[in-house]
């Protein structure tokens, strides 16, 4: 039940307001089955689950390495703006308030080409024990 709780909280689609009595007010931010580009998300599988939320600041003008994430996440623009560039040839940029439901067990890598920082909070649902980054060679 927790597990679902969280899911659904955190892997919103489309932008809908509710309000809640006592002035309450939920927008949801994204909900998908799938990743930005199209791709569906992977089933939990079995094993203990296991919720990591980052805090991630991008230096203005900074790439980041190539790399995929082997688990389910969910990025949150706090401010400024990353492009998401898949090697498999999309691009997705995201700014200040967007949601985004990141690419899983594809290589990409994100790039501040702004002159502010981005900053972000991502939200990984993995395995114990298991990453939720894997760098790759480029």
């Amino acid at each position: 039940m927790y597990k679902s709780l969280c899911i659904s909280l955190l892997l919103l689609g489309l932008h809908v307001s509710m309000v809640f009595a006592g002035g309450v007010e939920v927008d949801e931010l994204a909900k998908s089955t799938a990743s930005w580009n199209g791709t569906s998300l992977p089933d939990f599988g079995a094993g203990e689950t296991e919720v990591t939320v980052l805090h991630i600041t991008v230096a203005p003008d900074t790439r980041l390495p190539l790399h995929i994430h082997p688990v389910i996440n969910v990025a949150y623009m706090l401010s400024g703006e990353l492009t998401v560039v898949s090697e498999a040839g999309g691009r997705k940029t995201i700014r200040g308030g967007d949601a985004l439901i990141e690419l899983v067990d594809q290589q990409h890598y994100g790039i501040n080409e702004s002159s502010e920082p981005a900053e972000l909070v991502v939200v990984y649902f993995g395995k114990q024990g298991l990453p939720i980054t894997v760098k790759m060679q480029e």
